[in-house]
């Protein structure tokens, strides 16, 4: 069922900056074997360490409008006249969870609380709760608003709790207070009881001594971006299986089918940030099953193999981390085919418009050995998924025996049928999470619920007659041609092509899905 929504433009020049990065801490050992956790008690999952929480920090909307104009994704919100309506009270959540191995962990996040005089910003409100892309940064909180790196807070203040909506987002556990050295990356079971968790931490502090009025009015929305878009929709399949009322989700660009991606990017299709990616995921999949590796250099050339395991995420700058020789900027893989047969996709050369990313993910020094990826394509020939490079069934092989393949067939969110309204945003270039990914969602619930209330925005779609999302393609088309333009200004040769490619994911999309997002949840 399609829904209209009724476009935010105030948003569409908004610049998002989270982006979806395919993943932990351990011994650095010459085995680089995980070790057997010791049996713990579990803890009271999403109990509050401290509580009341901590304020951090009171935004009045003078307040808030100068921190808009100290960045740029806030100045681009000033001169479309944006005004708040309410001021906002920043507490920071630290609460009980458990790590991708089912251990304790404690993790924390941020409660964002409407204030202010304007009806809309008192009484019972509803709780938007929030999953963030990746951040390669293991210092991370989204609750401090004045950092450098602040900009997914600086939105989720301005773009919902100063317009009403009370704001729950988790760090995510292993960074910021987290005790866990690692982070459960695209670990479906994890994440999405962790964002439970969250949810249950921020209803049992509430209300908040600064603003008693505030409570929750039993409305929740979910929603989240890039890797928080997959953690959005696991988290919604999850508190669905759990008995908890979703009233609306909307994920944003995630990589759902990540079965299908993983193989995409064997195949020659190595997204943008591809290394990160990579080694997150990796390392998150060792420490939740323990079969991806018994030695680091099964998987990783000679050069990262040592420090891997440990590296991500991490207090040093991702920069620094490329700078030292520590991961390799781009290079996935070898330029040289791990065998005659997979020269044609030693990059992949289709679709042509990202032809230039895949060849980034090749060259020398790389991050994969040949032999894994050689052993990786063997298992997708030999089981291939029924999604890519064809769709037949749709939905991931049945018996994968790569140990890789049988985790990301573990975590694919192609399983399950939403039964709350649901809106998926995306960009059909994406060169960092794929559209496939949207594509085959919406494939596999059509066809299995045909009158699902599903809706697809296709952000770099043709404009129809009639279109709802009218406004925010064309929103969306002039950030394009205007990023391209200051390419070709720069220097550019190409037309601003690659210019608008890397700008994509982490630029462009996400305020078009943003607006698009808030607009269908205000409709229940």
């Amino acid at each position: 069922m399609l829904r209209a929504i009724r476009p935010c433009p105030l948003l569409i020049s908004l610049v998002l900056l989270s982006a979806c990065n395919f993943g932990g801490k351990d011994s650095a050992s010459d085995s680089n074997s995980m070790p057997t956790p010791a049996p713990q008690t579990q803890p009271q999952r999403g109990a509050l360490l401290t509580k009341p929480p901590a304020l951090l920090a009171s935004y009045s909307t003078s307040d808030l409008l100068a921190l808009l104009g100290g960045n740029d994704v806030g100045k681009v919100l000033l001169s479309l006249a944006y005004t708040p309506k309410c001021s906002l009270d920043v507490y920071q959540l630290s609460y009980e969870t458990v790590g991708g191995q089912n251990e304790p962990a404690t993790a924390s996040g941020a409660l964002m609380v409407p204030t202010g005089s304007d009806p809309s910003c008192q009484g019972p409100l509803p709780i938007v709760v929030y999953a963030h892309g990746t951040n390669a940064d293991k210092t991370y909180n989204i609750a401090m608003l004045r950092n450098s790196n602040a900009t997914e807070g600086v939105l989720l203040a301005a773009v919902f709790a100063s317009r009403g909506y009370i704001v729950v987002a988790p760090n995510y556990a292993g960074y910021d207070t987290s005790n866990l050295g690692y982070h459960p990356y695209l670990n479906a079971d994890q994440q999405s009881k962790e964002m439970i968790d969250v949810v249950t931490a921020a209803r049992s502090a509430l209300p908040v001594t600064s603003a008693t009025s505030v409570t929750d009015n039993h409305k929740l929305f979910v929603t989240g971006y890039s890797q928080g878009g997959f953690v959005a929709m696991a988290a919604q399949k999850a508190m669905q299986a759990a008995g908890m009322t979703v009233t609306a989700a909307a994920p944003m660009s995630g990589p759902y089918a990540l079965a299908a991606f993983g193989d995409a990017i064997f195949m020659g299709r190595v997204n943008t940030s591809g290394t990160l990616n990579f080694t997150l995921l990796v390392e998150s999949y060792q420490h939740a099953y323990s079969n991806i590796y018994t030695n680091t250099t099964d998987v990783f050339e000679a050069q990262y193999a040592p420090n891997i395991a440990s590296l991500l995420p991490s207090a040093t700058p991702l920069s620094s981390l490329y700078a030292a020789g520590d991961l390799p900027k781009s290079a996935l893989f070898s330029s040289t085919p791990p065998a005659p047969e997979f020269a044609s996709i030693t990059p992949a050369t289709t679709p042509a418009a990202l032809a230039p990313i895949f060849a980034q993910g090749f060259g020398s020094p790389n991050l994969v050995t040949n032999t894994y990826r050689l052993a990786y394509l063997r298992d997708a020939q030999a089981a291939p998924d029924g999604g890519f490079p064809t769709v037949s069934t749709g939905v991931p092989a049945a018996s994968p025996t790569n140990t890789l393949r049988q985790a990301l067939k573990t975590n694919d969110l192609r399983n399950w049928i939403a039964t709350a309204p649901l809106l998926l945003c995306a960009g059909d270039q994406d060169p960092t999470v794929f559209f496939l990914n949207t594509q085959l969602m919406q494939g596999y619930w059509t066809a299995n619920v045909p009158r699902t209330s599903l809706t697809i925005l296709d952000v770099d779609s043709a404009v129809t007659s009639g279109d709802p999302y009218a406004d925010l393609k064309k929103g969306f088309a002039a950030a394009k041609a205007l990023t391209a333009a200051n390419a070709v200004a720069g220097g550019a040769s190409d037309g601003g092509a690659m210019a608008v490619l890397q700008a994509y994911h982490a630029g462009l999309v996400p305020p078009v899905c943003l607006s698009a997002v808030k607009s269908f949840f205000d409709g229940f």
